[in-house]
């Protein structure tokens, strides 16, 4: 590890990505989401890391899904990435802010057209009758929207968990893996090393 992903999460977590990028034959950008609700229950799924930066880490969804209702009552989250072939895994606690208009216009924009009319198509997390609803709705608003462009739904946007907490994990022979956790102190990191 360099000095300066040393002093620097980001650096580190930046330097652990790339890698993963390498060796995972699926998704390396793929985390576990954990929200929980008002009343404390605890709710985990996987998505995808689309940006990071010192600010945080942003994923995006429908906001009517379980995870934003989760993350309306209670705007705090923890993320894990877990790379098998690398033998890692990385944990993030934070709050959670949405992101820009602007932010979540730009990434609507860049997806494939067909994710794009599938946020408008899918109701997530809500009962369905059967597959046939869902490729009624595609086909129906493939159909409104033509070969026009396709605004954001209202209802589809992306989170920032801006991180309190970030800790790095070695897998290391006989059980005695590497731990150490990065704790923000205002503008600073604090590191500490934890017993496996």
């Amino acid at each position: 590890m360099t000095e300066k992903q040393e002093a620097c999460p980001f650096e580190r977590f930046n330097s652990w990505l790339e890698e993963a990028r390498e060796s995972e034959p699926n998704d390396p950008n793929a985390m576990t989401l954990a929200t929980a609700d008002s009343r404390g229950r605890p709710s985990a799924r996987m998505v995808l890391l689309k940006d990071f930066d010192e600010s945080g880490f942003v994923f995006y969804t429908n906001l009517e899904s379980r995870k934003g209702h989760d993350l309306a009552e209670n705007p705090h989250a923890a993320l894990l990435f877990h790379w098998k072939s690398l033998r890692r895994q990385v944990r993030v606690e934070g709050a959670v802010t949405p992101v820009s208009t602007e932010e979540a216009d730009e990434y609507f924009a860049s997806r494939p057209r067909g994710s794009r009319v599938g946020a408008w198509a899918s109701d997530q997390s809500r009962p369905m009758e059967g597959m046939f609803v869902l490729e009624r709705r595609v086909a129906e608003f493939t159909a409104k929207f033509g070969l026009g462009d396709i605004e954001r739904p209202p209802h589809w946007s992306g989170f920032r968990v801006v991180p309190e907490r970030i800790e790095f994990w070695r897998d290391g022979l006989f059980r005695l893996h590497e731990r150490v956790v990065f704790i923000r102190e205002g503008e600073n990191w604090r590191t500490e090393r934890l017993f496996p």
